[in-house]
């Protein structure tokens, strides 16, 4: 039968331990391998130990709903007089987003979109959902308005230049994907135009090498970055099954198998954070972050393709190779580290929230085995919860990074309350865990966090 973790808590039993107790033994005597259970000893852990409960899960996310929406307003203003604007008959170039802490069309801001829809979809709060609903409606709402100005001039300007006249894969490929997501889950705002043309961007217009893998030429020419897998397959992966058109599939898993092919490490099941085609040795840095942008590729993509598709196994086997490495750099905190296999570089919080959702998201799909990798998941969300202060805000994630290929440059990347790429991931793993615990137990078992089975 299953739970409801909204209702009940995750339960773990004392009494074996007092139980084991010699009822001979004095109080006072000093407890040895003979007087006492030393193995039911309570571990110093440095990062809560154990299944959060639902509730208190949620509560974690609340906290970060309740920062965002008070710091991420979904309204205009005029740039000289400050006042709002509400009538979009009188739209100019003065017209901004109401001022906020983050940007509204970041790549970062289309992962915390399409996080805030899985909230309401794992708790049934539709507050969430309406984060979303507005803010992708009002940049619909303005674009056609922007379009046209841009048609007439294109250095005209407006909140969403980026978007509608892109350069990189960055401007508008995760929020694309928040968009089909948005408007499959019932959204009715005229999202099609928008959609439209920035699939049109990813699949006629971005840079690619010859053989079609999507590419950079920065900081070198044909450059690829890891990073690109997420920009551009989750979009293309929602735009087939928007549309049922093959072909969108079809250049999500060639990216996936042409990327993997040049920048996975199969002997450490993690990939390098960027490949240049010119270079005789390629360089490997294994940041975290791009690796979370990599494994969250796969999963997203593994969602919608179909299952008869000539790629899927291969993405599939592709991701499970990518989480058994993984898990096997966790550390004891819970955390990755920055470089995932260098343990001097600090611990990084957007990886690990990336992870946790990931890993769980696989664990709910049964693409790996529950029992093995539950627990790393749910410490991982133990760790990621630490970093969620009491303003909601998330700490210890790295800002944005472009590519370096020596060790100081990942090492020493700042770390910002403000960096917008830990929102929306701590958001997916919080609510990926909680459906997790809908269909499933867990308990202290001889010490150690471990799945429940049913006898």
């Amino acid at each position: 039968m299953k739970t409801n973790p909204f209702k009940t808590g995750i339960k773990v039993s004392v009494a074996a331990a007092i139980m084991a107790l010699p009822s001979q033994v004095n109080a006072q005597q000093p407890a040895n391998d003979v007087t006492a259970p030393l193995h039911l000893l309570k571990a110093d852990y440095p990062t809560p130990y154990g299944a959060k409960s639902a509730q208190e899960i949620k509560a974690t996310i609340d906290k970060i709903y309740t920062f965002l929406e008070k710091t991420t307003p979904a309204g205009l203003v005029d740039s000289k007089t400050k006042q709002a604007v509400t009538n979009l008959k009188k739209l100019d170039e003065n017209t901004i987003f109401a001022p906020g802490t983050f940007r509204l069309t970041s790549y970062e801001w289309g992962v915390t979109y399409a996080a805030m829809l899985l909230a309401t979809e794992a708790t049934g709060d539709q507050k969430y959902a309406n984060y979303t609903n507005e803010r992708l409606k009002l940049i619909a709402d303005i674009a056609p308005f922007y379009k046209k100005e841009l048609q007439k001039n294109n250095k005209s300007q407006s909140p969403i230049r980026g978007f509608l006249n892109p350069h990189a894969l960055d401007d508008g490929g995760a929020v694309t994907a928040s968009m089909i997501k948005a408007q499959r889950a019932g959204l009715k705002a005229d999202l099609k135009p928008l959609i439209d043309d920035f699939m049109s961007y990813i699949s006629n217009k971005e840079f690619r090498l010859t053989d079609g893998t999507l590419a950079r030429n920065r900081p070198q020419p044909n450059t690829l970055w890891l990073d690109d897998l997420f920009m551009a397959v989750p979009a293309l992966a929602q735009m087939g099954k928007l549309t049922g058109d093959v072909k969108y599939y079809d250049d999500a898993v060639k990216q996936v198998k042409q990327f993997s092919e040049r920048m996975y490490n199969s002997q450490k099941n993690l990939y390098m954070h960027g490949w240049v085609q010119s270079m005789e040795e390629h360089p490997q840095f294994h940041w975290a972050r791009a690796n979370g942008w990599a494994v969250m590729t796969m999963v997203e993509l593994l969602e919608v393709l179909p299952k008869d598709h000539p790629g899927y196994n291969e993405v599939l086997n592709q991701l499970k190779a990518h989480i058994k490495g993984l898990v096997a750099y966790q550390d004891g905190t819970g955390f990755w580290h920055q470089l995932i296999d260098r343990n001097d570089t600090y611990l990084e919080t957007s990886a690990t929230a990336i992870y946790a959702f990931s890993i769980t998201r696989a664990i709910n799909r049964g693409y790996i085995d529950k029992a093995a990798y539950a627990p790393a998941a749910l410490l991982a969300w133990n760790a990621v919860a630490t970093k969620v202060n009491d303003k909601g805000e998330v700490e210890g994630t790295c800002v944005g990074t472009g590519m370096g290929f020596d060790p100081a440059f990942y090492y020493y990347r700042p770390i910002n309350v403000f960096a917008a790429h830990g929102y929306g991931p701590v958001i997916l793993a919080g609510s990926e865990i909680i459906m997790m615990l809908k269909n499933n137990e867990f308990e202290i078992n001889d010490s150690s966090l471990q799945l429940k089975t049913r006898k």
